[in-house]
C-alpha cells in the first residue's frame, strides 16, 4: 500500500512533467515565431534589393485588378473585399498636375463639355479643379494631397463597364458642377449642400457590377440579400464610398467635427439613394408639389431639390451635343445586352428595353426622353429658367431627332414585313 509521501511525490512529478511539456510547446512556438520573423526580414530585403521597376509594378497591379474583376464577375460576387482596391494603387502625387487653360476651365462650366476628349488623369485634374474652384477645399479645410488620394481611390473603385465606369462618374460630376454654376446655386445653398451634391455625384456608382437592381433581385445575389432587395446597388455604392472615407489618407472629411461628419454622411447617402430609378416617379411627384411655392428656407424643399438635381445629372447625356451624347447610348445598350444575355442564360425575366432582339436605339431614346427626361428638366426649369436654352432645348431637339429615326425604322420594318408576306404567298402558290 503506497504511503502518503509517495502519493505526493508522484503528484509533484506529474505537475513537473506537464509544466515541462508546456514550456517545450511555448519554446517551439517562440522558435516558430523567430523563424517566420527571420524569413519575413529576408523577403523584405530581397524585395528591397531585387524589386521590380515602377512600370513593372504598375503593370502587375493592373493585371491583378483585371483578374479580380474577372473572378468577381464569374462568381457573381458584387461585394468589395476588405482589402480590395481601397488603397490608391499609386504613390501620391501620382498623376501629373495639368495646368488647365482658361478655355478649359470655362468649358467645364457648360453642359456641352466633351468628356470623350479627356484621358483619366486629365479627368482627375478636372475634378480636383472643381473642388478648388467651388471653394470646398478652402472652406472645409480639405488637405489637397488627401483630395488627390481620394480621387485616385475613387477612380480605382469604378469597374471597367461599358457604361457605369469612371468616365460616367466624371460626366455626372461635371454636369453637377455645370448646374451649380449656371443656376448660381452657391447663392441659394449652403457650402455643405454644395459639398454633398459634388461628393454624391463622384461616388454615386462606385463598384457598379454592370447589372442593374432587377438582375440583383431576380438572381438573388449576395448584394440583394444583404440589402433586402431595397435599392441594392445604391446601398452598395454608399457602403463603398464610406469604406473609402474610413481611411484617414482618403478622408476629405478628416477635419469635420462629429456632428458635421454625421450631416455630410447622411446627405451624401440620401442623394446617392435618390439615383435609384425605381424611385423616379415618387421623387418627381414630390418635387412638383413644392416647385410652384418653393422656399429655400424650408429644409424639406431644399432636400427634395437636391435629389432632383442629382437625378438630372445622372441621366443627363442627352442634354449634351449629339456627337457627345450618342456614344453613351451605344455604351448603355451594350451593358443592357450583356445583362439580358445573362438573364436568358440563367432563365431569369428579361426587360423588353434591354433585349437585343426587341430594342433599337431610336425606340429606347424616344420614350426615355419624352417620358422621363423632359418632364423632369422642364419642372426644374420652373425654378431655373436659365437652363431652357442650354439644357431643355437640346433635349427637345434630341427627342425630335430620335422620333424621326423611329419613323424611318418603323417604315423599314413595314417594308420587310410586306416582302416576307409576299414571299410566303408566292410559296403557297
Amino acid at each position: 500500500m503506497p504511503t502518503l509521501s509517495s502519493d505526493k511525490e508522484e503528484l509533484f512529478q506529474n505537475v513537473l512533467t506537464r509544466a515541462a511539456e508546456q514550456f517545450s510547446k511555448a519554446f517551439k512556438i517562440n522558435e516558430l515565431k523567430t523563424e517566420v520573423t527571420n524569413r519575413l526580414t529576408m523577403l523584405e530585403k530581397r524585395v528591397e534589393l531585387e524589386g521590380m521597376k515602377v512600370m513593372e509594378i504598375e503593370k502587375c497591379r493592373n493585371d491583378i485588378k483585371k483578374l479580380r474583376e474577372e473572378i468577381a464577375s464569374r462568381n457573381n460576387s458584387n461585394f468589395l473585399d476588405d482589402n480590395k482596391k481601397l488603397s490608391p494603387c499609386r504613390a501620391i502625387p501620382s498623376y501629373p498636375k495639368y495646368h488647365l487653360s482658361k478655355e478649359t476651365m470655362e468649358a467645364l462650366r457648360l453642359p456641352t463639355f466633351d468628356a470623350w476628349q479627356w484621358e483619366p488623369n486629365e479627368m482627375l485634374s478636372c475634378l480636383e479643379h472643381m473642388y478648388h474652384d467651388l471653394g470646398l477645399v478652402r472652406d472645409f479645410n480639405i488637405n489637397p494631397i488627401t483630395l488627390k488620394r481620394w480621387l485616385l481611390c475613387i477612380q480605382d473603385n469604378y469597374r471597367n463597364n461599358p457604361y457605369h465606369n469612371f468616365r460616367h462618374c466624371f460626366c455626372v460630376t461635371q454636369m453637377m458642377y455645370s448646374m451649380i454654376c449656371l443656376c448660381s446655386l452657391q447663392e441659394k445653398f449652403t457650402q455643405m449642400d454644395i459639398l454633398a451634391l459634388m461628393t454624391a455625384a463622384v461616388c454615386h456608382d462606385l463598384d457598379h457590377p454592370g447589372f442593374n437592381n432587377m438582375y440583383q433581385i431576380n438572381a438573388r445575389t449576395e448584394m440583394a440579400l444583404r440589402y433586402n432587395d431595397i435599392s441594392p446597388l445604391e446601398n452598395h455604392h454608399c457602403a463603398v464610398a464610406f469604406q473609402i472615407f474610413s481611411r484617414p489618407d482618403c478622408n476629405i472629411f478628416f477635419n469635420f467635427d462629429p456632428e458635421a461628419f454625421k450631416q455630410i454622411r447622411q446627405e451624401t447617402i440620401t442623394l446617392i439613394l435618390a439615383t435609384d430609378m425605381a424611385r423616379h416617379s415618387e421623387i418627381l411627384k414630390t418635387f412638383k408639389q413644392k416647385v410652384d411655392n418653393f422656399d429655400y428656407t424650408n429644409k424639406e424643399h431644399v432636400a427634395c431639390l437636391k435629389m432632383v438635381l442629382i437625378k438630372c445629372c445622372d441621366i443627363s447625356n442627352e442634354v449634351r451635343p449629339m456627337e457627345v451624347a450618342e456614344p453613351w447610348v451605344d455604351c448603355l445598350l451594350e451593358e443592357y445586352f450583356m445583362q439580358s444575355d445573362r438573364e436568358k442564360a440563367e432563365g431569369l425575366p428579361v426587360a423588353p428595353f434591354m433585349d437585343r432582339e426587341k430594342v433599337t436605339k431610336s425606340t429606347a431614346q424616344t420614350g426615355f426622353i419624352k417620358f422621363v427626361l423632359l418632364p423632369m428638366f422642364e419642372t426644374v426649369m420652373k425654378l431655373f429658367p436659365q437652363i431652357e436654352e442650354v439644357m431643355v432645348q437640346p433635349l427637345r431637339e434630341s427627342r425630335d431627332r430620335y422620333e424621326e429615326l423611329k419613323q424611318i425604322d418603323d417604315a423599314m420594318k413595314e417594308v420587310q414585313k410586306k416582302k416576307s408576306e409576299n414571299l410566303t404567298m408566292d410559296g403557297e402558290k
